[in-house]
């Protein structure tokens, strides 16, 4: 495994840090206090190629690795989270799932707008009764002659107050349980498709969250994705994969305050000295750098792993519990590192604390992921 980037990684690390220090710094702020999406920066986003990473070029993207995807969302979350998370639910969990799972009429038709921004993608997976027990759904499709009809809600939507398009999951054959799951691509408009409630979140906030509500929507049976009754493999390949590449995210909160805290342990100066002369503060940087570190190698490792078979779980489910919890940890100790200034909102490490909590939650929360890890580990059948 190579753990140095290649010489295209850094153009493109250079890249998107100078693109979001220059469009999305000026913003974030705003993003924060109130709850505002910069459609305006999510397009200039797609003018970079920056939302089509893994997108091939022949449908209108850049055809590059997991491990560059992630290199965009951790440059954009040392600014802001909150976009970098709607960033990954469009580039990732959209974008990259109709890449992979698509027929070439559904990639020409929703790929290349998705690839420049002129729409924005959304999975719709998580609902009211059904969260980390992701197969338990109950939205329903029902095959109604060249189409299905969808009755059921989805909640916690990450871009559904916005998405121009979702990847949806619906049970087409509710007595085979898990294996009897669809998965569909929605537009926006649909009859009998609306957004019941944009959510109101303690951080992440500009990064939209939604309740959806399907009530006799019909969807063409053109757009469902892959074979009816194949929306578990789909979806449970499409978590390992969202869960190495969202881990970028955390890497990005932790390497953002422990650049902040550094410069400030270098210049603040407390009983006739710099800060970072007393031992207590070296040993708070100290964490940071190897909580930093072996979160990114982490993520390395699970973005290899997904790369050459997705449905590796313990990889990716290891670094994002791993890199979330230690983001939480991190930025907490940053704003103990700048003592009262780091308790207020003119310095962003509040609103990365905030913004951290999220990724112990999403994408199964860490409790899950440690039952997948245990899982893994004992083998299929223990205990049975």
């Amino acid at each position: 495994m190579e753990f140095a980037p290649t010489d295209e990684e850094l153009h493109l690390r250079d890249a998107v840090r100078r693109f979001a220090r220059r469009e999305i710094a000026p913003v974030a702020d705003r993003m924060d206090r109130e709850d505002y999406f910069p459609r305006d920066v999510f397009r200039h986003l797609g003018d970079e190629g920056y939302l089509g990473i893994t997108i091939p070029p022949q449908w209108g993207g850049l055809g590059l690795s997991y491990r560059a995807q992630a290199i965009v969302l951790e440059e954009i979350a040392r600014v802001s989270p909150a976009l970098a998370l709607s960033v990954g639910a469009h580039s990732n969990l959209f974008a990259d799932n109709v890449a992979r799972n698509g027929s070439d009429r559904q990639r020409e038709e929703f790929l290349p707008p998705a690839g420049r921004g002129e729409t924005i993608g959304a999975l719709a997976l998580t609902e009211p009764g059904a969260g980390s027990d992701a197969v338990s759904l109950r939205t329903r499709a029902v095959r109604n002659g060249e189409a299905y009809v969808l009755d059921g809600a989805k909640q916690f939507i990450t871009n559904g107050p916005v998405a121009d398009t979702l990847v949806l999951y619906a049970k087409t054959a509710p007595d085979l349980g898990s294996r009897g799951i669809s998965a569909f691509l929605v537009r926006r408009g649909l009859p009998g498709f609306s957004v019941a409630k944009s959510l109101d979140k303690m951080g992440m906030r500009g990064s939209p969250t939604g309740e959806l509500a399907f009530q006799g929507a019909r969807v063409p049976l053109a757009d469902r994705l892959g074979e009816e009754n194949d929306g578990v493999r789909i979806m449970m390949s499409g978590l390992n994969i969202e869960r190495a590449v969202l881990a970028a995210i955390p890497v990005g909160i932790l390497a953002e305050c422990l650049d902040r805290s550094v410069a400030y342990a270098r210049e603040r100066e407390q009983f006739g000295q710099k800060i970072g002369r007393f031992e207590l503060i070296q040993e708070k940087l100290a964490n940071l750098y190897t909580d930093l570190e072996a979160s990114r190698l982490l993520l390395y490792r699970a973005l290899e792993a997904v790369a050459s078979d997705d449905r590796s779980r313990r990889a990716s489910a290891a670094a994002l519990t791993f890199a979330s919890e230690a983001s939480t940890r991190g930025a907490l100790e940053a704003i103990q590192i700048h003592g009262g200034y780091g308790y207020m909102r003119d310095l962003p490490l509040e609103r990365l604390a905030r913004d951290a909590k999220l990724l112990e939650i999403g994408a199964g929360t860490s409790e899950i992921r440690r039952l997948i890890i245990a899982e893994e580990l004992l083998g299929p059948g223990f205990g049975s």
